[in-house]
């Protein structure tokens, strides 16, 4: 059973850098915020990109099927540059008042929460 919402992360980021040279890390939000887990609640991450390109949807999602399967949870992503992130304005509010941000390795770098 995984532990902690970094487990998660930490695979998804391993994953996505494998496949995509311009992945640039995630947001987490929502009900995970405080790292734990929570059944039957989805994991929300905002994944942030260098360059859109409609086919990475297409590539995403078997991957996250498949870690979503091996991990036994849920994950809601939201693939994003730092513009279309930008532009989304409800998600983009939403995280950047509460999201935690961890760069391309996995690795929790910083709470957006301000306070």
């Amino acid at each position: 059973m995984v532990k902690s919402v970094d487990e998660v992360i930490l695979k998804l980021s391993k994953a996505f850098n494998r496949i995509f040279n311009d992945f640039k890390g995630m947001y987490l939000f929502g009900t995970f915020l405080d790292g734990k887990m929570h059944e039957g609640e989805d994991i929300e991450l905002a994944a942030i990109f260098e360059i859109e390109d409609k086919s990475k949807r297409e590539q995403i999602w078997p991957i996250i099927g498949k870690i979503e399967t091996e991990m036994d949870v849920c994950i809601d992503l939201y693939p994003y540059t730092e513009e279309s992130f930008k532009q989304d304005e409800e998600i983009y509010e939403e995280v950047m008042a509460e999201g935690i941000f961890y760069n391309e390795k996995g690795e929790r770098l910083r709470s957006t929460r301000h306070r």
